[in-house]
């Protein structure tokens, strides 16, 4: 049973998710730590997987690098919203014959098997195509209370997906381009059983978190736990055991600043980012704005080993600035640290293009 302090729990944190000193070399190496990055449209400073890409790597990467490695290197791929490195594509290969998982959702898809045969042939034919550039031909419309209804094209593409039957090829801004695997895939592809890709599911979780729960309560898009992978680990003044991989055991660390997309893996288990940072969090985009504390779109804050506070920003390209509103002090901010984070806000400005607007 390993003992630790919360110092060493935030820096064994921290290094894994590639935020210490000094910084990875490129973008493919960073995916590779960080097993995905979150597609997401919301764009009040830059796109999800650009911005955690940026957090790493700095002024360096662009956003062509991401596109590059999707649609021309085939070292990423895109599947279920998260873009994951071609090396572990057969881990999400894996029992895909069997999705998917729900009966209400198999059952829809066999009822549709003219439907399914019509989007991979036109593919076949055509692709990659767009979604709304597939004729619908089902004969059972998609049901639903939610934005999914009727939309029968873009619900079986998914569930297609899941299956291994499909692949993303690309994107045209935000809408992506379908196509037969055998296409986008790499051709080599291994896929292990179920049993042995959770496991290493769990074990590359554990890699890239650092440290993490056994078990922990279900989230979206990726889980948060690990099984046993790594060792227990008990840490000062937090309850319960966690799992800790054993390769940031040692206590080299370098810290740097960095300021984090309200999606970084860093901080998106708010119970953990409370455990060991004993930092508060909420995305208040959501929230009216008379209710926001930190800003609609604010990013945390982060200083050597410690989540200092929230930078309250929004990138404005029609007035060409980077606007900043506020600046939050979790804790109040020395010299060094009040530098160190106008040099992240000046940069994060260099490789947006714009001004800084204070």
């Amino acid at each position: 049973m390993h003992r630790l302090t919360k110092k060493q729990a935030r820096q064994i944190a921290v290094r894994a998710q590639l935020l210490d000193a000094p910084r990875p070399k490129d973008l493919l190496t960073v995916v590779q730590r960080l097993t995905l990055l979150q597609v997401d449209p919301t764009a009040a400073i830059a796109p999800n997987a650009d911005l955690v890409a940026w957090s790493r790597l700095g002024s360096s990467y662009r956003p062509e690098h991401l596109k590059q490695a999707l649609e021309e290197e085939r070292t990423l791929f895109e599947f279920d919203a998260l873009v994951r490195p071609m090396s572990d594509l057969g881990l999400y290969l894996a029992g895909a014959a069997d999705r998917p998982s729900y009966e209400r959702s198999r059952e829809w898809v066999r009822g549709n098997e003219r439907f399914r045969r019509d989007i991979l042939s036109v593919l076949e034919r055509s692709g990659p195509l767009a979604s709304r550039d597939i004729p619908d031909t089902c004969v059972v419309p998609w049901a639903s209370s939610g934005w999914t209804h009727n939309r029968n094209v873009t619900q079986m593409l998914e569930f297609l997906q899941s299956r291994g039957e499909v692949a993303i090829a690309g994107r045209v801004g935000r809408e992506r381009l379908w196509d037969l695997p055998g296409r986008v895939y790499a051709a080599d592809v291994e896929i292990p059983s179920v049993e042995e890709a959770e496991r290493a599911k769990n074990e590359r979780r554990l890699a890239a978190l650092g440290i993490a729960r056994a078990q922990a309560r279900v989230m979206p898009m990726e889980p948060i736990h690990v099984g046993e992978a790594g060792e227990p680990a008990v840490v000062e003044g937090v309850k319960g055991e966690w799992r800790v991989d054993p390769r940031y055991l040692d206590d080299g660390f370098e810290g740097r600043t960095a300021l984090l997309s309200p999606f970084d893996r860093l901080v998106h288990d708010r119970v953990r980012t409370e455990d060991l940072f004993d930092f508060e969090y909420t995305l208040e985009m959501y929230k009216p704005a008379a209710k926001r504390r930190w800003g609609y779109f604010a990013l945390p804050i982060l200083h050597g080993d410690r989540l200092v506070g929230k930078l309250d920003a929004a990138a404005d390209h029609k007035a060409s600035v980077l606007r900043v509103n506020a600046i939050h002090e979790d804790v109040r901010f020395t010299r060094a640290m009040a530098a160190a984070v106008r040099k992240e806000i000046d940069d994060l400005a260099v490789w947006l293009g714009l001004a800084v607007e204070r």
